[in-house]
């Protein structure tokens, strides 16, 4: 903490101590109680910004998983699909903002409901927002739509990779916006939206189930329905291997995916108004990089022993696991 903040909030602190009388056993003196109350509306002020000012920067981080999505899908298609592939990423992650903006945050935030559905306010007023009480909620309501925003299209961009070089343009869109409008929003109002999984107990602390799992099962049925890439498999079964065009540009995007979940997995505290929530992130982050490490080291150890040799796709795959 910068040393004249850290002063600022101890002088404050300290007349909250002597508003309270427990100083001397007596009451203060209304000027005393006044500073008080300015130190307690500060330390308010305060929390609403780190808190705020957490949200826009991991939200930043976890953006920039997007060109890390972008990159990946790239280098490991044929050099015919690269044009799509990068223009699906593109447009997915527009879209499922507009999406988001539009209906989404609405039906996940939805205020006082069943525990199954509702709506609340459509198309998230930025004027509202900025009439935001810091006292009521510590953050930026803003700042909350934009971190949540990130993740939907997070969740797209899972079916982008899981769906390369099978399926056209339009029709992948076409699904974006069913899934970012109305299909994570529910699930995600289910329990981050306080619905009836959070009332049962259900914990899920950075997207493992609402953002991953939902975004794979979606994944798994759309490869269900459009079947394996032509040529991927020979009449008798025999997989045949399909080398990516650009392995760098794969690996460029594994790094950025890395680099951008700890925005991901750092951001879902929620806070950084204390220093219990600061030391919080820091094992975030620790935790984070250890499981990434740990899937890249996994993968490698076992292409040596089923393949013979260490395959870089699998090691971009097991950092890929970790993270998730």
């Amino acid at each position: 903490m910068n040393r004249k903040l850290f002063a600022t909030t101890a002088g404050l602190a300290g007349l909250a101590l002597l508003a309270t009388g427990t100083a001397w056993g007596q009451d203060a003196s209304p000027e005393v109680q006044a500073l008080a109350e300015q130190a307690a509306a500060q330390t308010v002020e305060f929390q609403f910004v780190f808190n705020t000012f957490m949200f826009l920067m991991m939200g930043l981080l976890v953006m920039f998983m997007a060109p890390g999505f972008a990159m990946l899908e790239a280098g490991l298609v044929r050099t015919k699909n690269t044009a799509t592939i990068l223009l699906k990423n593109i447009a997915l992650f527009s879209i499922a903002g507009l999406m988001y903006w539009a209906f989404g945050y609405a039906i996940m935030y939805p205020g006082e409901f069943n525990g199954y559905f509702g709506i609340g306010d459509l198309f998230y007023n930025a004027d509202s927002a900025l009439e935001d009480d810091m006292g009521e909620v510590g953050y930026s309501k803003m700042s909350d739509w934009w971190f949540q925003m990130v993740f939907v299209a997070t969740a797209a961009s899972i079916v982008s990779g899981a769906l390369a070089e099978r399926i056209k343009l339009w029709s992948f869109l076409l699904f974006v916006v069913v899934l970012t409008a109305v299909i994570y929003p529910i699930q995600g109002a289910w329990h981050w939206g306080g619905g009836w999984l959070n009332a049962n107990g259900f914990y899920d602390f950075a997207g493992s189930t609402i953002v991953h799992s939902v975004g794979g099962w979606a994944a798994l049925v759309g490869a269900i329905l459009l079947g394996a890439r032509k040529g991927k498999y020979g009449p008798d079964g025999k997989v045949s291997p399909m080398q990516g065009a650009n392995l760098p540009l794969a690996t460029l995007g594994t790094f950025i995916l890395w680099f951008g979940w700890f925005g991901f997995n750092g951001g879902s505290q929620l806070a950084l108004g204390t220093g219990g929530d600061a030391n919080a992130i820091s094992v975030i982050f620790a935790n984070t990089f250890i499981a990434a490490a740990a899937g890249v080291v996994g993968a490698m150890v076992i292409s040596q022993i089923v393949y013979g040799k260490v395959d870089l796709t699998l090691a971009l795959n097991g950092a890929l696991g970790g993270l998730v």
